[in-house]
């Protein structure tokens, strides 16, 4: 069974069992997070779609743990004015491993 849930602005297609980063948020490793924007829910045979999202149908993960994403570096240099910046980003996200899908 897989379902596509709506999560700070992104799609993300599920299943259970399955390991996946969300956007960063206050939560201890352990703990269980419930999704409830859910927008599709199916299986082999049945396939259900909200209209914007299916009634009753909520998807529940456990929190792993924090992590973070690869570094990125912007480097701008301006030619012959002896100008340069160097800037580097990691994003933080929240790791979680999806373990019910209902509804």
């Amino acid at each position: 069974m897989y379902a596509i849930i709506e999560d700070s602005g992104t799609q993300l297609r599920v299943e259970e069992g399955q390991t996946l980063q969300i956007d960063s948020r206050d939560a201890e490793p352990g703990a269980n997070i419930t999704f409830d924007r859910v927008l599709m829910v199916g299986d082999e045979q049945n396939v259900r779609v909200g209209k914007p999202l299916v009634d009753g149908a909520t998807v529940t993960a456990e929190v792993v743990g924090p992590s973070k994403g690869p570094k990125l570096e912007v480097v701008k240099v301006r030619r012959r004015k002896n100008s340069r910046t160097h800037r580097g980003h990691r994003q933080g996200y929240l790791t979680v491993r999806v373990t019910a899908i209902g509804g």
